[in-house]
Formats: structure tokens, C-alpha cells, sequence
């Protein structure tokens, strides 16, 4: 028998579901990735997606949601672009200087949410209103990796020139 390889292979329907067992089994490098695993997607994915609802309904979800040893990450050339290590680094160096110019809190707008395995990934957009008084709006990606129920890494997305006309435009807080 002569092997065509320019048609496809013909096998009986009857055959297709033994045929893909015989070659699962012969070919282990084929089988599912640790990260498509469904019930750490599910896990991680809800964990997000709770977060952020109760982040839209007000509440500080970050202690929580962050692990004490996250990594967060912003990458671009602004002022508050680099890597931050530790939750209480990233709240005091990132997050700070931009919510103390808010009189009132981010609501974000989840816009979509993926999960894979450790892997969350967060559409949104933000917004709030300054000090001053001026809207804030900004779009966000934000990629985390989770453990045991936690981000411990982050890579964070937004338009840097909004947050730091924030940061240089508006007073801070009066606590």
C-alpha cells in the first residue's frame, strides 16, 4: 500500500474514536497542557471575577486578593513604570500616588476576564474622579499568575500619561 500524502488519510467513522485513542496513547507529548487544567481555570478565573465585583461594589479587595510576596510589574517608560516587589512596595510606590489624587475610588468595568490553568487575564476599564474634580478614565490589561488562591505575579497595563497627569495635576487627599 502507497501512502498519499496529498489527500487525506481516509479511515471509517466507526474507526475515528480507536484511531484517536491509539494515537494518544503512543504520542503522550500530545496529551492536554498542565495549564488547560478546568478546575484551577475555574478556580482562579472566580476568584478574579469575585474580586473585581466587589471592587465595583466598593470594597478594597487588594490585601486580599495580593499575595504579601506579589511581584507586580508595569511596564512602559512613565515614572511609575517598573517592577515592584512585596504588596506593601506596589500600594506605596504604584497605587498610592495615584489614589491619593482620587476623591473617589476606582470603579472598574470589567469588560472580560480569561483564565488558563495559573494564567487570569482582566479586561477593564477604570474610573473615578480627581481631586480637582476632573474625571479619571483609564483602560487596563492585567495579567496574573495565581497561587493558592492569590496574584503572585502581575503585569499591569494602562495609559501611563492619564495616571501621571493625575499624579502631577491634582493635590492630594486630605486624609
Amino acid at each position: 500500500m502507497t501512502l498519499n500524502l496529498n489527500r487525506p488519510l481516509a479511515i471509517p467513522a466507526r474507526r475515528h474514536v480507536l484511531a484517536a485513542a491509539i494515537v494518544s496513547a503512543m504520542m503522550p507529548a500530545f496529551a492536554a497542557p498542565a495549564w488547560s487544567d478546568t478546575s484551577a481555570t475555574t478556580r482562579n478565573e472566580t476568584i478574579v471575577r469575585q474580586a473585581f465585583e466587589r471592587w465595583a461594589a466598593g470594597e478594597n479587595v487588594f490585601p486580599l486578593l495580593l499575595s504579601p510576596d506579589v511581584v507586580w510589574t508595569i511596564p512602559g517608560s512613565g515614572p511609575v513604570a517598573g517592577t515592584y516587589r512585596g504588596f506593601t512596595d506596589f500600594v506605596e510606590k504604584a497605587s498610592r500616588p495615584l489614589v491619593s489624587r482620587l476623591a473617589t475610588p476606582i470603579v472598574p468595568d470589567v469588560r472580560h476576564i480569561w483564565a488558563a490553568g495559573d494564567t487570569v487575564i482582566v479586561r477593564f476599564d477604570g474610573a473615578a474622579t480627581t481631586t480637582a474634580g476632573h474625571p479619571y478614565r483609564n483602560q487596563f490589561v492585567w495579567i496574573f499568575r495565581m497561587g493558592d488562591g492569590r496574584v503572585v505575579e502581575a503585569e499591569a497595563f494602562l495609559d501611563l500619561a492619564a495616571y501621571q497627569q493625575v499624579v502631577e495635576n491634582n493635590p492630594v487627599r486630605a486624609r
